[in-house]
């Protein structure tokens, strides 16, 4: 059974910084490119930043420069580094598949994850 569990939300200030955990099982983890995606308060899901299974990386334009996706193959885990938060970061993030992520932003899927809450507020 595919499992991904994400880890590491919480309250931050403007500013600061949050590392977003995702463990993976059930799975051939190193064969998958991954993604990380968000849903704020009242809106959609959103897409965040994509990772290949050559550790090519990508992200929306609103997290550049900011976020960093990795991936370390031996422990079957994905991470994100949130730097220099914004309160338009408030959002629950979850992670999955890079195949899936496509249908979970485009409203026809649920992520497999309860997501972790990550808070962005003075």
């Amino acid at each position: 059974e595919v499992q991904l569990v994400e880890s590491g939300g919480g309250l931050v200030q403007p500013g600061g910084s949050l590392r977003l955990s995702c463990a993976a099982s059930g799975f051939a983890f190193s064969g998958y490119s991954m993604a990380w995606v968000r849903q704020a308060p009242g809106a959609g899901f959103e897409w965040v930043s994509t990772i290949s299974t050559g550790r090519i990386t990508y992200y929306t334009d609103s997290v550049k420069g900011r976020f960093t996706i990795s991936r370390d193959n031996a422990k079957n885990t994905l991470y994100l580094q949130m730097n220099n938060m914004k309160t338009e970061d408030t959002a629950i993030y979850y992670c999955a598949t890079e195949i899936e992520r496509r249908s979970v932003v485009a409203g026809s899927n649920r992520p497999r994850g309860q997501g972790t809450q990550v808070t962005v507020s003075s």
